[in-house]
């Protein structure tokens, strides 16, 4: 058995453009999102505050007893409203960081030789 000497015919490699991370208009997205976020802790605060009744009883002896019960629909909406605005804020903040390397670098001379001390 020989072992060929030419390259196997590979599929061709689609043609690739590089795709831009660093764009100044990310900074208006990440304020949009920032915005978002606080709505939604408003929102968050509203569910967590009609998730919470008070429930108070008056005993046969006179006395008053107090319970609180929590609605659990209303306690998942301020849970989930909390989560999003938690991924909002860290998303703000990438897209940020992206909106602020905006700038090309500057193109570097030639290249020092690294030399061994």
């Amino acid at each position: 058995m020989t072992v060929s000497e030419t390259e196997p015919d590979w599929p061709p490699e689609p043609p690739t453009t590089p795709q831009r991370l660093h764009r100044p208009w990310r900074a208006i997205v990440a304020a949009a999102e920032l915005v978002l976020a606080a709505v939604a802790v408003w929102l968050a605060t509203l569910a967590w505050d009609a998730s919470l009744s008070t429930v108070r009883v008056q005993a046969s002896d006179g006395a008053e007893l107090t319970s609180y019960h929590y609605a659990g629909n209303w306690v998942l909406a301020a849970i989930v409203l909390g989560v999003t605005a938690t991924l909002l804020v860290v998303d703000a903040v990438r897209q940020f960081l992206l909106a602020a390397r905006a700038r090309p670098r500057k193109p570097r001379g030639e290249p020092r030789p690294v030399t061994a001390d």
